[in-house]
């Protein structure tokens, strides 16, 4: 029984010294954080195709199942719209490769435009797609989420293709005007939808972005351990990545939500110990 957490990135500058030791050199980094945590968003794929190089050093510091869910790259999402980027998926799936089985799903994040009329368009996409992957789609277009025929219709597509509906759940930024800059920010970037919590999956991706407010961030996401508490009972192996605004404290949450899950479901595997930020003194 695996609750698999992380962030949505392994290197942020208010962790350094902090949480994760400092200075480190590119090739240690990832596997600092992964003694926090056992998952990350792989969002730097969305801007550029990363050289197969770099990946293999990726590879080289973590554990077999240590989970990324790398997104599809912007040119195939966005520009592209799923159609005519046979040559920039080939270009990204050769790249990945050496993550082997921490290739945990490919994520295919789709722009706010995508709405119904383009399921048609995704399914075809889907059915392209070689079966070596697990794969998992956001959608942002309110129609998948106020109406009962789109919503339906989108998962009819992704359980005939095995994939995941991935929930970015920004209710609780939402909730209350923003206190900071990073959350007006937040404010003016992210998706205003509602909250989604059914999985299609065994494998169910949640995305859940909270306040700079500890407490805030903490009271917002009840009802997400009570769900994945209830996914896990069934059988299931979600991934649950914590956000909030600056993700000062993003490492600390993303464990504090496995110890709440973990206290609903005691059999659940604890997280390791995290490599400490400083080393020990011998005074």
């Amino acid at each position: 029984m695996r609750l698999h957490v992380g962030c949505a990135m392994w290197t942020h500058t208010p962790w350094n010294g902090r949480f994760l030791p400092h200075p480190l050199p590119p090739g240690e980094r990832l596997r600092a954080y992964s003694t926090w945590c056992d998952a990350v968003e792989g969002n730097t794929t969305f801007y550029a195709t990363p050289a197969r190089a770099t990946v293999e050093s990726w590879a080289r510091q973590i554990d077999p199942d240590f989970r990324f869910v790398v997104k599809l790259p912007k040119s195939i999402t966005h520009h592209h719209r799923l159609t005519g980027a046979e040559h920039d998926l080939h270009t990204f799936l050769d790249a990945i490769e050496p993550l082997g089985p921490r290739a945990h799903a490919l994520w295919v994040q789709l722009p706010s435009s995508f709405g119904p009329a383009d399921v048609g368009t995704l399914a075809a996409f889907l059915r392209r797609l070689p079966s070596s992957h697990r794969y998992a789609v956001e959608v942002r277009h309110r129609a998948f989420f106020d109406e009962a025929r789109p919503a339906a219709l989108l998962e009819r597509v992704l359980g005939a293709a095995g994939a995941e509906w991935v929930p970015f759940d920004t209710v609780t930024l939402f909730r209350s005007p923003p206190t900071s800059d990073a959350e007006r920010d937040a404010w003016t970037k992210k998706p205003r939808v509602p909250r989604r919590t059914r999985a299609l999956t065994g494998h169910p991706i949640v995305r859940y972005l909270g306040r700079d407010s500890v407490e805030a961030t903490v009271e917002g996401w009840r009802e997400w351990v009570a769900t994945v508490a209830g996914w896990l009972r069934e059988g299931r192996s979600p991934t649950v990545f914590i956000h909030t605004p600056d993700n000062a404290d993003a490492l600390t949450l993303a464990r504090r939500f496995h110890d709440e899950v973990r206290a609903r479901v005691p059999e659940l595997r604890p997280l390791p110990e995290p490599m400490p930020a400083e080393p020990p003194t011998l005074f």
